[in-house]
């Protein structure tokens, strides 16, 4: 006799593998921890399988759950089609979100995914600049939600998480011993001047080495240890790491990531996305 699989868990154990962990998965599914424990275990059950290997402390996939996996987004893909096609969609639109180039990994893919999923009529238009000028498309009325990196919430913001900033090289780089220190920052990068100010405080020399538009060339930069660069703790590209300097590189403040919902294009679906948005930087 045929058996069927529970969605529910599937998408459970779907959301657990792209999080790494119970935790943030059931953050970001808005569901209790023991919930999406409980689904996973007894998914499991139902296959007579392990799906995860829960011995180290990041959770992480059997070959089985690798298997499984695939199958899994395919089943959760179609039931989406399914609902998003046959049953009547109330809301149409599109909403423009602004991210800054450095935030949008980990969370804005899993949030987009989500609300398309939700929404699948509504068109999210995605800016990816400067914390600076998304501020003012804002304030233009050119964006309807952005994300903002800054020291302080400004007017109408509400901050979504708190996080420090650090140093990041090449990996196994030498750039950060030398002197003057060599930096790599985009033109419009509001870190640059807290830094530079920070570096002047402990009386270490330094010179802007690479200074560009694209972010993607400081990142190649900075990877080939020409020079050194700051990040938020959490966002560090593909290709570098953390630079364990043990106090040889002043520590540097906080940075506070907000969230700003426009007035004026307020509506139900801009508020659900405003809502997921909120959810993903709660499960971090």
């Amino acid at each position: 006799m045929p058996r069927n699989l529970d969605l529910t868990a599937l998408r459970s154990f779907v959301a657990v593998a792209e999080a790494g962990g119970v935790t943030r998965a059931a953050g970001f599914l808005n569901l209790t921890q023991s919930a999406v424990s409980m689904q996973l275990k007894r998914l499991e059950g139902a296959m007579g399988l392990q799906l995860l290997d829960r011995s180290a402390r990041k959770v992480s996939l059997t070959g089985a759950g690798e298997q499984l996996l695939g199958y899994a987004r395919r089943m959760l893909s179609l039931n989406d089609e399914v609902f998003a096609r046959l049953t009547a969609q109330e809301f149409e639109g599109e909403i423009v979100l602004g991210v800054p180039h450095d935030i949008v990994y980990p969370a804005i893919p899993q949030v987009l995914n989500r609300f398309a999923a939700e929404y699948p009529r509504v068109k999210v238009q995605l800016l990816s600049s400067f914390t600076t000028r998304l501020k003012d498309q804002f304030a233009r009325g050119e964006a309807d939600i952005i994300l903002a990196t800054e020291g302080a919430c400004g007017p109408g913001g509400e901050t979504l998480t708190e996080l420090p900033l650090i140093w990041v090289g090449a990996i196994n780089g030498n750039a950060w011993k030398s002197r003057p220190l060599r930096l790599a920052y985009e033109h419009n990068c509001i870190f640059r001047n807290r830094v530079q100010a920070a570096l002047d405080r402990a009386s270490i020399p330094w010179e802007m080495a690479v200074e560009s538009e694209s972010t993607r060339t400081i990142e190649a930069s900075v990877s080939a240890d020409l020079a050194v660069h700051t990040v938020i703790e959490g966002t560090e590209p593909p290709y570098v790491e953390r630079i364990q300097h043990g106090g040889a590189l002043p520590d540097l403040t906080t940075t506070k990531i907000n969230l700003y919902v426009s007035d004026v294009s307020a509506g139900h679906v801009t508020e659900e996305l405003a809502a997921l948005i909120r959810q993903a930087y709660a499960a971090r």
